[in-house]
């Protein structure tokens, strides 16, 4: 009897802060699609990944699909339906990509894995980069401090 195939995973489903923080300490780069529940991870990027996985063939990458609304560390994100793209090195923030764009996503994810790859190989550290999202929250607050010139 012949073995079934088994099926490899392309995006890891990630519904927790546990699962979030363990994510982070994956080796390699990691590209992660956040979104809302009410919403769903953008589908039209799957093949993308898949092609690029296929043409990479390296265990330095990793795709992974994060709900913002059970997982603290991604609280900024909720309350928009704009797809957004979070890339991870060495658990630090290195590129957010917004939309989709696949030319956009796909040279980000190329050039980052050579980056890491560099990191990895060679020492040193990679780029960390500051995201200028920020949850409705925090722009109301934002706007009253600055209507009451608090800001």
């Amino acid at each position: 009897m012949a073995a079934k195939k088994k099926e490899v995973v392309l995006q890891i489903n990630i519904n927790s802060q546990e699962l979030w923080e363990e994510m982070l300490c994956l080796k390699g780069l990691i590209v992660v699609d956040v979104f809302q529940a009410w919403c769903g991870p953008c589908k039209t990027v799957v093949d993308l990944f898949r092609k690029l996985r296929n043409e990479v063939g390296s265990d330095l990458l990793h795709f992974a699909v994060a709900e913002v609304d059970s997982i603290d560390a991604l609280e900024k994100y909720r309350g928009t339906c704009e797809p957004v793209f979070l890339f991870f090195a060495g658990g630090e923030l290195v590129a957010v990509v917004r939309g989709v764009n696949a030319q956009l996503l796909q040279k980000t994810i190329l050039e980052q894995l050579a980056v890491e790859r560099k990191v990895l190989e060679h020492g040193g550290e990679c780029m960390v980069v500051q995201d200028g999202a920020f949850s409705r929250e925090e722009g109301h607050r934002a706007a009253l401090q600055a209507e009451q010139g608090e800001g």
